[in-house]
């Protein structure tokens, strides 16, 4: 691709020139922005920010919602072309979390909808609709690869944020100019519902700027309206992360429309349980199953995996020499051996204003992904865990993946997640967070540890359930597992320093009755 196209506001104006009229992003009776209008717009906006004092390099935060797809797109684009750092964020943040990212970037600007109120976020701001009627010229501003695009905040579900630096070359690669060549040309559209200010999100951007379909983003998701869309549209492809597929399996709308047309649907952000994608495929016969594995550090590169019943648990396999299982000194480890996954990223991002963590992620060329798993001898990925998800029970290793891909095949459960809890001798015990299945009480104890009992160790069984209505999420969908142990905690009725140890906690001690026969007791359960 010449370096002349390989920034984002090049790639727009090339598109445009090509194809005016057809529609790039639509929000179903909310908005459909063309081409010809994205790029229109994004100028205006370039031009009514340069007036206004915005200098290469400056931070803009877009503060917007799932019904602002085409607004979001414009300021995006038009933060870019006046050189500035497009700074992507969620209306659905707390405004402490959009605070946060406003001094941590150093914003200059805040662009969002004007739909709702915007918390005093102590800079400038603006509408997109404001800053296009101030009628101001595009600026003559070059705009080149190596420049800074855009700072995308993690989804902080274990601390504080970073947020992650790219340039327009990372945002670029892979590009493609040729209409013929275009990715997802068998679609016509394609369906995503992942809120703005994730990686999910921009991705989908991505693709309604360079790939061949009209990108279609319902104002807010629900499995109903999801399907119901993907009938209306004849929908191609499908976009989602594991709890979506999950809620659309639950709620039976995948069996309640024609969804006959789709040919492909995508999975990612977190691993896709084998039986949720087992059941994907039994749902959608026409469609391929794809589970993508990547993060917001290593983006664009990816491993990605069509859904295969001989390798339930891969996350499939990369080009080689795009990924490595390396130990904690750095050291590549053979097939077969468990350690950190790297992957190799081209034009690699990096932490903004985070130089230390920046050199413990970015390895040359490398990004430590902070999984643990391993390559088989074909090169199919397995991962084991989040490096900090393992729990560490006594003298064993628990992976939360694996557990919780046995929870999700019981026919009462409808989500659950898998953490560790404080235990007194242990350290860590199993615990897990249920959901039951809509009409159901959820899974009869007793039944539910010898269900997994064909599935799992005995050292990997949940010692503590906890029954929710719903489990805590961020906006990628990623379950927020400090918020769990809270409510672990908060759950928990005090101890009674008399009475019977139900998790059998104080002394380990083996049971051989009926309800406890293999050696480790039913679970603590407590709701909320």
């Amino acid at each position: 691709m010449p370096s002349t196209t390989r920034t984002l506001p090049a790639l727009l104006a090339a598109r445009a020139a090509a194809q005016p009229d057809r529609v790039a992003i639509e929000t179903p009776l909310v908005a459909r922005l063309t081409f010809r209008a994205w790029h229109a717009g994004s100028a205006a906006v370039a031009g009514a920010l340069h007036e206004g004092g915005l200098r290469p390099g400056d931070r803009v935060v877009l503060h917007f919602g799932s019904r602002d797809w085409a607004d979001f797109a414009v300021a995006y684009c038009g933060v870019q072309r006046a050189g500035g750092v497009a700074v992507p964020s969620s209306d659905r943040l707390a405004p402490a979390e959009t605070r946060y990212i406003v001094r941590h970037c150093g914003a200059v600007a805040v662009l969002h909808a004007g739909r709702t109120p915007v918390p005093d976020l102590g800079v400038w701001s603006a509408t997109v609709p404001e800053l296009r009627a101030a009628g101001a010229p595009p600026p003559t501003v070059r705009v080149r690869p190596d420049d800074l695009a855009q700072i995308l905040y993690t989804s902080g579900t274990t601390g504080r944020p970073k947020g992650v630096a790219a340039s327009h070359a990372n945002l670029t690669a892979g590009a493609v100019t040729d209409p013929r060549r275009r990715r997802l040309r068998h679609s016509a559209h394609f369906l995503h519902a992942f809120p703005i200010g994730t990686n999910a999100a921009q991705t989908m951007l991505w693709n309604a700027l360079d790939a061949h379909p009209t990108a279609l983003s319902p104002p807010q998701f629900t499995p109903g309206r999801f399907a119901r869309l993907a009938e209306q549209y004849r929908v191609g492809t499908l976009f989602v992360v594991p709890a979506m597929a999950i809620e659309l399996l639950n709620s039976g709308a995948l069996d309640a429309y024609d969804l006959s047309a789709v040919h492909l649907l995508g999975s990612t952000a977190a691993p896709l349980p084998p039986w949720v994608a087992e059941q994907l495929a039994r749902r959608l016969p026409e469609a391929t199953i794809v589970n993508y594995y990547t993060s917001t550090e290593a983006a664009p590169a990816q491993v990605s995996m069509i859904v295969d019943p001989a390798r339930p648990g891969s996350v499939g396999r990369a080009a080689d020499g795009t990924i490595a299982i390396r130990d904690a000194s750095g050291r590549r480890l053979p097939a077969g051996a468990t350690g950190e996954v790297w992957l190799r990223s081209p034009y690699p991002r990096s932490y903004y204003r985070d130089a230390a963590a920046t050199r413990q992620t970015f390895r040359a060329g490398w990004v430590r992904m902070g999984d643990l798993g391993y390559l088989d001898e074909q090169g199919y990925l397995y991962l084991v865990d989040r490096e900090q998800d393992v729990i560490k029970s006594g003298a064993d290793k628990v992976s939360t993946i694996q557990v919780e891909a046995a929870l999700h095949a019981h026919p009462d459960i409808a989500e659950a997640a898998v953490l560790g809890v404080p235990h007194p001798v242990l350290g860590r015990a199993v615990a897990a967070a249920l959901v039951p299945r809509a009409g159901t009480n959820g899974p009869d104890l007793p039944q539910l540890r010898r269900f997994l009992l064909d599935r799992l160790a005995r050292h990997e069984l949940p010692t503590e359930v906890l029954v929710l209505d719903r489990l805590p999420r961020n906006p990628a969908g990623k379950v927020v597992k400090r918020e769990l142990l809270d409510r672990f905690t908060r759950a928990r009725p005090a101890p009674d320093r008399g009475a019977a140890d139900p998790a059998g906690e104080k002394s380990g001690e083996k049971y051989d009755d009926e309800v406890r026969d293999v050696g480790a007791p039913v679970p603590a359960v407590w709701k909320e």
